[in-house]
């Protein structure tokens, strides 16, 4: 017991101390300075606004703020619906499930989307390797990263009511995900597989209980999907019963 809240007190007073930390280096990047990942990320920011064709110094008044959030907001809901209704002609299905039901379809992208990541369904059941990675996972950084946008944008409203511009929401929602996110991800994603969680794209495991019964052991890239779930305190786990599964919460240090 003392051994426990030792260690929970050793890591809330590191999250204390870096807490000042990652402010400051937040402010640099929705600033647009150089950080300590620009010489890396850098290039591949200015690819993602070629690509879109969007200008980096141009700001928006905030109802051109706004039609762009909900414009990109319809955008995934109508790909992540997609997937999931036709994930049985897409790749990453090893165990060959079926597409989802129109309404369970409607219901999750809609969750993802407005990042509320509530299941209703089993997601080693359900969702094949493709709909988990590229739909899920996808939606949880994109999600949150627009719920980041809007929060800055709010910011710099309530900041300077009398300016035209409260920013650029797909400058803001880029620099979210690539700068921060990304990288928190990673390395939680890393050390979680180092723990022991799958991460790959093989088909379930038939096995033999004590009991002399047959039981399939899924498995699949989950610590990628788990790592922006816990960052985002989300729903949008890999199994039905999230992180009470050995193969999301393998050991007492994750």
């Amino acid at each position: 017991m003392w051994s426990d809240i030792i260690q929970l007190s050793l890591f809330c007073l590191i999250i204390l101390a870096l807490t000042p930390v990652i402010g400051g280096y937040m402010f640099r990047v929705y600033s647009g300075d150089r950080t300590l990942l620009s010489p890396v990320l850098s290039p591949v920011e200015s690819l993602i606004y070629k690509a879109l064709g969007v200008n980096r110094t141009d700001g928006q008044h905030w109802t051109r703020y706004a039609r762009a959030v909900l414009a990109f907001s319809t955008a995934s809901f109508v790909l992540l619906y997609s997937i999931l209704r036709l994930q049985h002609l897409l790749p990453l299905n090893p165990a060959g499930l079926g597409p989802l039901s129109p309404h369970l379809a409607f219901n999750t992208a809609v969750s993802f989307v407005t990042n509320t990541n509530w299941q209703s369904y089993g997601g080693e059941t359900t969702m094949s390797h493709f709909s988990q990675m590229a739909g899920l996972t996808v939606q949880n950084f994109l999600s949150a990263g627009v719920g980041m946008a809007v929060a800055l944008a709010v910011v710099r409203g309530f900041a300077g009511a009398q300016i035209k511009s409260v920013g650029n929401f797909y400058v803001d929602l880029t620099r979210s995900v690539l700068y921060i996110l990304l990288p928190i991800c990673l390395i939680a994603a890393f050390f979680l597989i180092y723990q022991g969680v799958p991460q790959n794209f093989n088909a379930p495991i038939a096995v033999k209980t004590i009991e002399g019964a047959d039981q399939l052991i899924a498995q699949g890239p989950v610590a990628s999907q788990l790592a922006i779930k816990q960052l985002g305190t989300n729903g949008g786990g890999f199994f039905n019963v999230n992180s009470a599964h050995p193969y999301e919460n393998p050991t007492p240090i994750s």
